[in-house]
This record gives structure tokens, C-alpha cells and sequence, in this order.
């Protein structure tokens, strides 16, 4: 049976993040993929040079055309830049009853660039997050949401276990910004706690790396497995990803998103 995964977020016109990468990576897992565009966006792996948010009346109208017609298994929500859109979604997601919803809170892209209002963090936190089944955040991101400094591994385990008590529901925070590793750990909504232990790969084109693990763990959850298999599976595949080396750019480049498909 064909597993169906939705990304809501915003298109990358240079296709390395965004809808696009999320849209690569649901092919490369076998899955059929859909798409709900919050915003369109002019960047490139130098940075966002402008962002246009879709009306939050026809993103509704685009939830309405997925779920009264083919009814994804599993949901990956990236970026959504203002309250409104974050209110219409939750409303949404909660209308339709939808599962395995995978938030990646996006607040700043790879290049440093701030890619969510400041009004729209409370929203999120409070009508969003609580509809996931995981949340993807980095540090910069898991700061924000804590309130917590992070500067070692075990600030990490406290600020993800107030994240997750906070908003009930599970937390994969990415401890790349830690240092010369590469490891995420994963409290669940019951408390339990799952480190996942990795080198850094030596490549500075890390372009939609977290559009990329997000969507390939709501893959994995529409396939059938586990939240802890399916945050391996993913790791998995971004490493494949980045050992690739495509070299694509004059910034930080994309991620190859098919490694795993044949080349002719």
C-alpha cells in the first residue's frame, strides 16, 4: 500500500530546503508526497533575500483539497512565519484529526537568516507543538522554546524534557550546534530518554538539513516504525546525504537528496 506524507511549509526556490527538499526526500523514501506552500521565498545557499506568506484563508483551502481527497498518513510542518497561519493550520490539523504530525519549528534558516516573527512563537508553542508527536528543534531553537541556555549535553536533557513537559509531546533536539559532533536526543512524551551518538561529516553544505531529517522521520512514521526507528532511519539518510558531497553554489549548498536513488 502507498504511504502518503504531507509537508506544509514554505518553497525554496533553489530547491535545497523547504517544500522541495521535503517533497526529494518523501521520493527517495518510497512515499507519496503532498504539499501545502505557507510562503514562497527568493533564497539560494547564500542566504533569503524576500519572503511572501500565503494568505492563511487559501492555505486553509489548500488542507481542505489534501484531507477530503487523499488522507496522508503521516504530517511534516516546517515553516509557518506569522500566528495566523499557525492558528488556521492547528484548526485544521485538529478538523481532520491528522496523525504522526512531525514540527520542525523553524525560526532561522542555515545562512542565519530569521524566518519566524516574534509573534508567532507563542502561537506555536501553544496551538501547534501540542498537536506533534515530535518536535525537531536545534539549540538556537530548543533555547527559545525553553528558556534554557544550552552549552553541554546535559543542559540539553533538561531543556528537552521542559520542552516536552511543557507541550506533552515528544522532542528531537539536534546537538549539532554543540561542537564537532553530531549527536540528538530524544525524549519522548512519557520522559524516557534516547541519545543517538554520531561523528559531524566533514561538509559545509548543510543547506536544508533540518527540512530533511524532519520530513524523512514523518517517512518513517507513515511507513509503520517506531518514533526511535524512525529518528534512525533518518539520521541514516541525511548521513548518506551529506557523504555524497554534491557541491552545489557559492554558500552553503544542498544536501544530495538522491543518494539513494540510481544515477544514469
Amino acid at each position: 500500500m502507498m504511504r502518503k506524507v504531507l509537508t506544509i511549509a514554505g518553497s525554496d526556490c533553489s530547491g535545497g530546503a523547504g517544500i522541495q527538499a521535503d517533497l526529494k526526500t518523501m521520493t527517495a523514501f518510497g512515499v507519496y508526497g503532498m504539499s501545502v506552500v505557507t510562503a514562497l521565498t527568493a533564497q539560494n545557499t547564500m542566504g533569503v533575500s524576500g519572503i511572501m506568506e500565503v494568505d492563511p484563508e487559501f492555505t486553509a483551502k489548500q488542507l481542505d483539497a489534501v484531507f477530503t481527497d487523499i488522507r496522508p498518513d503521516a504530517v511534516k510542518i516546517g515553516m509557518a512565519a506569522n500566528s495566523f497561519l499557525i492558528k488556521i493550520i492547528s484548526e485544521k490539523l485538529r478538523e481532520y484529526d491528522a496523525v504522526n504530525i512531525v514540527v520542525d519549528p523553524v525560526m532561522v534558516s542555515t545562512s542565519g537568516s530569521r524566518l519566524l516573527r516574534d509573534d508567532a512563537v507563542k502561537s506555536l508553542a501553544e496551538e501547534l507543538i501540542p498537536l506533534a508527536k515530535v518536535i525537531t528543534p536545534n539549540i538556537p531553537e530548543a533555547e527559545v522554546l525553553s528558556g534554557i541556555r544550552i552549552k553541554e549535553m546535559e543542559s540539553m536533557s533538561v531543556a528537552a524534557h521542559v520542552i516536552a513537559e511543557k507541550t506533552g509531546t515528544g522532542v528531537l533536539l539536534k546537538g549539532g550546534h554543540l561542537g564537532n559532533r553530531a549527536d540528538d536526543l530524544l525524549v519522548t512524551r512519557e520522559g524516557s530518554e534516547v541519545w543517538f551518538y554520531s561523528e559531524r561529516i566533514d561538509n559545509p553544505n548543510t543547506h536544508g538539513t533540518g527540512c530533511t531529517l524532519s520530513s524523512a522521520m514523518a517517512c518513517g512514521l507513515a511507513s509503520g516504525l517506531s518514533l526511535e526507528e524512525s529518528v534512525l532511519s533518518a539520521k541514516e539518510y541525511i548521513s548518506d546525504a551529506l557523504k555524497s558531497g554534491l557541491d552545489l553554489g557559492r554558500g552553503r549548498g544542498p544536501l544530495d537528496h538522491c543518494c539513494r536513488i540510481i544515477k544514469v
